[in-house]
């Protein structure tokens, strides 16, 4: 191994809040994505005015790809993930001219097949809605927030607090006698990226299992030597330190909050009449099952009744539905509003998986929870819009000879949701 060193825990004391550190706006009457801007990665900031309501109103996101921060009047509202599929927030009464800022940050790209084509920032449109209708927001001042070093340094950087917590950037420095390689604690930050000496070193998130982050100590150096962190969400304590050893497998927000189903919630389908009852045949690759006619549709269930192998365990990769035309349907506005049973502390196996454009990633039943879910499995999903189905193709998990492999199953459609 290489000889690594310790590095003292040293305060970052310097601070640079970003909403008074923005670049130059750009103006778009139209929300429009990243690429739209000249910007393939890092965060971006939309600001706009909202008209006075003396009510309150739902804002909708159509999409934030991939994770969006909302403030009003620089207070913040809410944290949206598309890993769990949110997009509203609850407005409350607002006067003429509210400031309403949406930051949104880029988390990566996926490099094949359908998913290919992931733009970022804000995709399609936002949205008011008050009394049942919908009212889309124009008029937006657009900032760019890019990743190279040359932007995080060039800041008004003060010693100062940040009690609200909100993205800002942090500096401090720490003095060596030897360089070497070290692991950069981030135990006490949210989320965000780190440079060292003008080095991207990578970025953190608190949720982990990653808490720190590898430092090449020949990007060290004797004497002083600088750290900028851009934390998206505020640290705990703005204070780091270089360990001898990475920590690597601290799950700090365990699977669980990503479930999608609450303590004492049951699926009940027992008034409920299957549009399709079938059996998907043993192996790999894509099944297409056709219904054989036109279902009008808001809701899908899939309910898994028992597994090639004789377990109690179903998986599926990915799931399509199919149109009039028998071709695949979009998925963007789909939502899991319920699985019976997910794997969230060994593996993150939950139900978005489904529909995440990975085929390499899977739902899978519980397996690590003391309490055994046995069959039936079901998995219920909101279209997010009133579609026409006519069938659906179903992908299980790649690795043969693995636990999940469904065999017989029932669909069900509905235009209401299931009863839960």
């Amino acid at each position: 191994s290489i000889p690594t060193i310790t590095v003292p825990s040293f305060k970052l004391d310097e601070v640079a809040i970003l909403f008074d550190n923005l670049p130059e706006p750009k103006i778009s009457e139209n929300i429009q994505s990243m690429e739209a801007f000249d910007q393939g990665w890092g965060s971006i900031l939309y600001r706009t005015t909202l008209p006075a309501s003396n009510e309150e109103q739902v804002l909708t996101i159509t999409e934030a790809h991939d994770w969006a921060q909302v403030f009003l009047d620089g207070k913040k509202l809410a944290t949206l993930s598309r890993l769990k599929g949110e997009g509203t927030v609850i407005l409350p009464p607002v006067k003429e001219g509210a400031q309403l800022d949406i930051l949104v940050e880029a988390m990566g790209r996926m490099n094949f097949g359908k998913g290919i084509y992931d733009w970022k920032g804000i995709t399609e449109k936002v949205e008011i809605q008050s009394d049942g209708a919908a009212t889309s927001l124009k008029n937006w001042k657009v900032y760019n927030i890019p990743v190279d070093y040359a932007f995080a340094k060039n800041k008004k950087f003060v010693k100062q607090d940040n009690p609200k917590k909100d993205p800002a950037y942090y500096r401090g420095t720490f003095t060596l006698d030897k360089t070497g390689d070290t692991f950069l604690d981030m135990t006490n930050w949210s989320k965000g990226m780190v440079w060292v000496n003008g080095y991207a070193i990578g970025r953190y998130w608190e949720i982990g299992p990653q808490q720190t982050l590898y430092v090449p100590g020949c990007w060290l150096k004797k004497g002083e030597n600088e750290v900028i962190i851009l934390d998206m969400a505020g640290p705990v304590q703005p204070e780091t330190a270089g360990l001898q050893q990475p920590i690597l497998d601290n799950l700090r927000v365990h699977g669980a909050a990503y479930a999608h189903r609450k303590v004492g919630e049951n699926l009940d389908l027992s008034g409920e009449t299957p549009v399709y009852k079938g059996a998907f045949k043993a192996g790999n690759g894509w099944q297409h099952v056709k219904f054989g006619k036109e279902v009008e549709t808001r809701f899908f269930c899939l309910e898994a009744l028992n597994a090639h192998d004789g377990k109690d365990f179903a998986a599926i990769a990915e799931l399509e539905l199919l149109g009039a035309d028998g071709k695949p349907l979009s998925r963007q506005h789909w939502k899991v509003v319920y699985a019976d049973s997910e794997e969230t502390e060994e593996a993150n196996n939950i139900a978005t998986n489904v529909f995440d454009l990975q085929e390499s990633t899977f739902w899978h039943t519980s397996y690590s929870s003391a309490a055994k879910h046995k069959f039936p499995h079901q998995i219920v999903i909101n279209l997010g819009e009133d579609k026409v189905v006519t069938g659906f193709s179903y992908l299980p998990r790649a690795e043969a000879g693995k636990t999940g492999m469904i065999k017989d199953y029932r669909v069900y459609l509905k235009m209401t949701p299931f009863k839960i």
